[in-house]
Order: C-alpha cells, then sequence, then structure tokens
C-alpha cells in the first residue's frame, strides 16, 4: 500500500483527492497538511511513501517547502500538483528534485500512474513537461530566463520578487545577508535586470508570484 500525504491549502482541492483515492486499491491517504509547517512535519514523521505538493502555500511557497524536503529528507518521492503552468516552473522544480509536476486539472489515471512511478524511485515526466525539457537539447527554442537560476537562485528571485527585502531573506533562509546579496547579484546578471521592479514585473508577466 502507497502511503499519500496530500499537502495543499485548499480543504476542497484536499477533499477532491481522498475522493478519487478512494477508488484505488493499492494507495491511501495517511495525512494532510494546510501549510509548509503541516508538511514539514509530515515529511520528518516519515507518515507517508509520496507527497503531493502545491506550488500556492500560505505560509511559504512550495518551491521553499521542496527545498527543505529534499535536504532533509532527500529520498521522499514530492510530486509538485498546482495550477500554475509547467512551463513557468517545471524545469526548476525538476532541478530541486521534484519527482514530477502535474496540473490539477489532470486525470485521475494519471496521477495514479505518477504516484506509483514516484513510489516506485522514479521520476514520473508527463507527456506536457516532456516537451518542455526537450526544448533544453533545441538551442533554437526560447527557454525563459528563470529556468536558467540554481535552485537557490530561484528560491531568492521569487522572494525578491515578491518585495522581500535581502535582510528579511536572509533571516528565512538562515543564510548571511552577504550570501544574499550575491544571490541577487547572480539573478540580476543571469536574468538580465537591473532592479527588484523588473523581477516583480518578470514574475508577474511570467505568472510566477503565488
Amino acid at each position: 500500500m502507497i502511503r499519500v500525504a496530500i499537502c495543499d491549502d485548499h480543504e476542497i482541492i484536499r477533499a477532491g483527492f481522498k475522493q478519487i483515492f478512494s477508488g484505488f486499491d493499492d494507495m491511501q491517504i495517511v495525512a494532510e497538511a494546510s501549510n509548509g509547517r503541516e508538511a514539514l512535519d509530515i515529511a520528518r514523521k516519515n507518515m507517508c511513501d509520496v507527497v503531493l505538493l502545491d506550488i500556492g502555500m500560505p505560509d511559504q511557497s512550495g518551491v521553499d517547502i521542496l527545498r527543505s524536503i529534499k535536504q532533509g529528507q532527500p529520498d521522499l518521492p514530492v510530486l509538485i500538483v498546482t495550477g500554475y503552468p509547467a512551463q513557468q516552473y517545471a524545469i526548476n522544480l525538476f532541478r530541486m528534485g521534484a519527482n514530477g509536476y502535474l496540473n490539477k486539472e489532470c486525470s485521475s489515471d494519471e496521477l495514479a500512474k505518477a504516484i506509483r512511478t514516484a513510489a516506485a524511485g522514479r521520476r514520473y515526466v508527463s507527456v506536457e513537461v516532456g516537451e518542455i525539457l526537450a526544448q533544453g537539447f533545441d538551442h533554437d527554442a526560447l527557454v525563459a530566463r528563470h529556468t536558467e537560476l540554481s535552485d537557490r537562485e530561484f528560491q531568492v528571485f521569487l522572494r525578491l520578487a515578491k518585495g522581500e527585502s535581502v535582510s528579511d531573506i536572509a533571516h528565512i533562509l538562515s543564510l548571511s545577508v552577504k550570501t544574499i546579496s550575491t544571490y541577487r547579484s547572480r539573478v540580476m546578471e543571469k536574468m538580465h535586470l537591473q532592479s527588484n521592479s523588473d523581477l516583480t514585473y518578470y514574475a508577474l508577466k511570467n505568472n510566477l508570484l503565488e
């Protein structure tokens, strides 16, 4: 039996998942989380075999939660199930260790297949995400600039785009102000932007902000 944890801040979404899982004999919902703190607690206590994680969470983003889980429990499979378009987030989150990226509108059969794949220790790549990843091998393809960022740079970029200060980010991520400033400089250089306002505009234009 595959033990699954649902991490989503919308109760109606969690209820929908539970209804879907009632039709599968080889998996069951064993835990639920409505915020990042609860999600990390579930991961630390080894309560499940696969985590279903949304990007938009109230206290911290799914990006931060994924990174924290992979630092503490690197072998715990995490499937991103979100309403955000794959082209905005999928590449970066796969680099951070996600075992799959699904849209919430996916079929129940695809969701089950992704969970079984992740539980077996493999990555599930949907047709949509496969096409996006394949573009990385096409030098003529237009690749969004944020996909060139490292996982930590991407994490800092999202927080800067939300208007958080360097000192606030340093405190939240338990890093020095100097280190965050260095990441900020790298982000600006890689994305060819000049200011935090430019970052915010880019993030809004590319539907990256929650």
